[in-house]
């Protein structure tokens, strides 16, 4: 049993999953088309996803307990900001939560995006299986581990 199963990062005094189902992808868009196209490319990585806008995303994440996040950061990188805050609290915490991949329209790494702590892996628009898949593929099975 991992740490993450008796500690669950969102245990906020709210109703939540207490073990990380690895089999999950939580993906978080405003764009209901970018939701659908992100969900195709988890389900081909033989994935489970739940799509969510960012409004909802925290309950998601919450009740759900994916291994994984896709979070599509918009057009700045700045959709998904208020759950990143909380990604990136839990994780000052010690907490273990979920790998998270951002959908960037800008190349580089999390570091130079100024995202570190917070975004595991970086993908850049547009979006397509053969960039975003073997990303999920390779943070489940580290999650998985």
């Amino acid at each position: 049993m991992s740490s993450f199963d008796n500690d669950n990062a969102w245990a906020t005094g709210h109703e939540t999953s207490t073990r990380t189902d690895f089999s999950k992808v939580l993906v978080v868009a405003r764009s209901p088309i970018n939701r659908i196209v992100v969900a195709k490319i988890v389900e081909r990585a033989g994935l489970k996803p739940i799509a969510e806008p960012p409004e909802t995303a925290e309950k998601a994440l919450r009740m759900q307990a994916p291994g994984t996040v896709v979070l599509d950061g918009g057009p700045d990188n700045r959709d998904c900001d208020a759950l990143m805050a909380g990604i990136a609290a839990a994780r000052t915490a010690g907490r273990h939560v979920p790998a998270v991949i951002l959908l960037s329209n800008r190349v580089g790494t999390p570091e130079s995006l100024d995202l570190p702590g917070v975004v595991d892996a970086v993908v850049a628009k547009p979006i397509t299986p053969e960039c975003l898949q073997p990303v999920i593929d390779r943070l489940a099975t580290l999650g998985r581990g």
